[in-house]
């Protein structure tokens, strides 16, 4: 009996240690912190099972290719691209832009996204190079004989020559836009879109040919106070680096006018930096201006 009450106390001691052991290990120790800010190796990772310490990655669906993207007359919108400078590189207005893609504010654009950059509905006409018109004259039948007479007048072939000035309908002549020292030429290896004039801050900027200002601000990167002409179908002027602004978009400036004062507004120094674009693309201006 005696031993049989020692074994029980024995038990009900051992149990009693268990149980405190659990409480305290429950109220006195912390659990572990798991660092989620260092990769768990995946070596360490069970096969199927994506570690705990890799965030969860949304992948979204594809975006639609737009079925104009590549295509002639559209521009697909890339980093740091705005409408004005997409304008200045097709030959447009940004309004048309603006206008021609439903854009309600024009500076609000997408990466990816997919603009037109040609008039809606407007047909790409190529035209052909001029032949010259011959009409010949009839030769005579087999087997005539010349008479002795007065020899007949025939009519020698007709040709009609087309004149250079009415194949290039578009071409126009432009003058200088400043009466200041030519600082550099163009230079496109070197990114010289145009030519930079010198002069002092308050000469002249003239507007090298008729034509509409569609734009007149300091939006563009790298262009200060910048005013751009469209002159026709084919070609923009750009007159960039003014400190004042004398047009304003939508108006109609003949050649000659003085449109902007020089100055030095996004630049190392007072000058002009003028651009002859023609369908968009920088071309030597120093090819369309006359010698001086």
């Amino acid at each position: 009996m005696a031993k049989r009450m020692l074994r029980c106390a024995y038990w009900v001691a051992t149990l009693s240690l268990l149980a405190l052991a659990g409480c305290s290990s429950k109220t006195g120790l912390r659990a572990p912190v798991e660092d989620r800010g260092r990769p768990v190796p995946l070596a360490n990772v069970p096969a199927g099972q994506p570690p705990d310490s890799a965030p969860p990655v949304s992948v979204s669906p594809p975006t639609p290719t737009d079925p104009n993207a590549g295509k002639p007359g559209y521009y697909t919108v890339r980093q740091g691209d705005t409408l004005t400078r997409i304008g200045l590189e097709s030959g447009q207005s940004y309004r048309d832009l603006a206008r021609w893609n439903g854009l309600e504010n024009p500076n609000r654009i997408e990466v990816g996204q997919v603009l037109r950059v040609a008039p809606p509905d407007e047909p790409v006409v190529t035209k052909p190079a001029p032949t010259a018109q011959v009409n010949p004259a009839p030769l005579p039948a087999a087997g005539a004989a010349s008479s002795p007479g007065p020899a007949k007048t025939s009519s020698s072939p007709a040709i009609t020559s087309v004149s250079p000035a009415a194949v290039v309908e578009d071409e126009i002549s432009f003058s200088w836009p400043s009466k200041g020292e030519l600082l550099y030429g163009f230079d496109e290896s070197k990114n010289r879109k145009g030519v930079d004039i010198g002069g002092a801050s308050g000469d002249a900027v003239l507007a090298a040919a008729d034509g509409k200002v569609v734009y007149a601000d300091s939006g563009l990167r790298g262009y200060g106070k910048l005013i751009i002409l469209k002159h026709n179908s084919l070609y923009l002027t750009a007159y960039a680096h003014n400190q004042t602004l004398l047009v304003k978009e939508d108006q109609m400036v003949k050649k000659g006018q003085k449109i902007a004062e020089m100055g030095s507004t996004d630049a190392d120094r007072v000058k002009l930096h003028f651009e002859v674009r023609k369908q968009g693309k920088p071309v030597d201006p120093a090819k369309y201006l006359p010698a001086r």
